[in-house]
């Protein structure tokens, strides 16, 4: 039964994630047939980003609370529903708010996600195995949705990039009400809504400043305001949470190594993630001359290895160390980013094809991080711990395309050569940089989840301790 119910949270998380790789492939398509601007389609992505980063810490919160399965079904239910109205939208302003209450369910789903499995599977060893399998679901949607979306394009109507998530919703729905059955004892502690509101409207704030900043202008005083209001709510949210008696989120869990270092190497993860994805699917198109189709499926067999990996990453991590065996991830990662850099005009597939492999390869020594951090916390704050992981994934694969974008931009305006010669130049020149602040994360993650000699906290004095960080499970 609980591989049933890893397989129905496994579902409902990729559905999300393949949700976003499959409408970037269909957004000209959807410009024309709606008779969008080009603000118009940019919040058609942003809608869901921003409500679904900024609602996820009262997600995750609201799981710890009313219970993981609760809310995951909520979620599910609203983001099912959502899909349908996206995929049977007429204009742009109904699509637009379509995808922002896919935002919201989204934001329900996913913290809960990694909340379920942790009481679905206490056992350190199978926790991390299912955690394996779980991301899996991420790197396979990279591989499916880019594929799929191109598919759609040439083929179907445009709203079935959104509609192909009902069937799916439907049936994940059914296999959780069935056996999605975790062990909770229900709550009964007030909601901290100065703490929700506070976390919503920094986390708004911030992802609308990074998403807008290109657009009105970084020193923009609306660019300004956006990032002033987010420095403010963060600071008001930090001083409602030390006088709580109950907080949302419980402040001294950063000062655990293995929770912060922990989000912080996720967080540089995702800043290559996201940003090398986005710029190398133009790459590919601008100067190498795939087309949609083929710059989808260039990335397949990369985020194949990337799912095969992250399901054995558990042994490779008893064997090395979760440090270790981090560090190696992201040691590979900035290694492959440094090596497509060196990749020229006249280079094709063959040429990029193992310095993608590399970087999947990579990837998938991720994952016993979110093992070591979710099995080193009570599990009272599962919930909010996977919310903080999350925020991290996504505020920083927002940075990663917004400061790589940037560079990319600054350095090919500077640049008196063909624009064809100029991006490839600032693509390279980026690429370098990226590799850079991927290696960093190295050291961190060596310093972070180096074993503990103690076992870690726990609001259960008679519970058995979860392994701690680093051991060989």
């Amino acid at each position: 039964m609980r591989w049933w119910a890893l397989g129905a949270v496994t579902l409902g998380t990729f559905m999300t994630y393949l949700d976003n790789n499959v409408g970037n492939v269909a957004l000209p398509t959807i410009q024309r047939e709606l008779g969008l601007t080009i603000s118009g389609l940019e919040w058609i992505v942003s809608s869901y980003i921003l409500v679904f980063a900024g609602l996820m810490l009262v997600g995750g919160r609201l799981a710890d609370l009313f219970g993981a399965r609760v809310v995951f079904l909520a979620g599910l239910s609203v983001f099912t529903a959502a899909s349908l109205g996206a995929g049977l939208a007429t204009s742009g302003g109904a699509l637009i708010a379509a995808r922002a209450v896919q935002g919201v369910g989204a934001a329900l789903l996913t913290p809960t996600s990694l909340s379920l499995i942790s009481q679905i599977f206490p056992e350190p060893g199978e926790r991390g195995r299912a955690v394996g399998i779980w991301s899996a679901s991420g790197a396979l949607s990279m591989a499916l949705g880019p594929a799929a979306g191109g598919f759609i394009s040439e083929h179907l109507h445009w709203g079935w990039i959104y509609l192909i998530n009902v069937p799916i919703g439907i049936a994940t729905l059914g296999l959780a009400l069935w056996a999605v059955r975790p062990a909770f004892t229900r709550r009964r502690h007030r909601l901290d809504l100065p703490g929700l509101a506070t976390s919503a409207l920094a986390l708004v704030s911030l992802t609308y400043a990074l998403i807008e900043g290109d657009r009105a202008g970084w020193t923009s005083a609306e660019i300004l305001a956006a990032f002033g209001l987010a420095a403010a709510a963060a600071v008001a949210f930090a001083l409602v949470e030390t006088q709580s008696e109950r907080p949302m989120i419980d402040l001294s869990l950063f000062r655990s190594r293995v929770f912060t270092g922990g989000a912080l190497t996720m967080g540089i993860w995702s800043f290559g993630v996201f940003g090398i994805y986005f710029f190398s699917a133009l790459w590919l198109q601008n100067v190498l001359g795939f087309s949609p189709m083929q710059a989808g499926l260039a990335f397949v067999p990369m985020a194949l290895v990337m799912a095969v990996v992250a399901i054995t990453s558990q042994r490779i991590s008893a064997r090395l160390g979760t440090g270790r065996t981090v560090a190696l991830g992201m040691a590979l990662m900035g290694a492959a980013i440094y090596l497509i850099s060196g990749v020229g005009a006249d280079g094709d597939y063959a040429d990029v094809a193992p310095w993608f492999l590399l970087y999947g390869l990579g990837g998938g020594l991720l994952v016993p991080l979110t093992s070591a951090i979710l099995g080193g916390l009570p599990k009272d704050r599962a919930g909010v711990a996977s919310g903080v992981l999350n925020v991290s994934r996504e505020v920083f694969g927002l940075l990663g395309i917004t400061v790589l974008g940037a560079i990319l931009s600054s350095r090919q305006s500077g640049s008196d050569q063909p624009p064809l010669a100029a991006f490839l130049d600032a693509y390279q020149f980026t690429l370098v940089i990226a590799a850079v602040i991927v290696l960093a994360a190295v050291p961190l993650g060596l310093y972070a989840l180096r074993p503990s000699r103690r076992p870690p906290v726990t609001d259960e004095p008679q519970a058995t301790a979860p392994a701690t960080v680093g051991s060989s499970n």
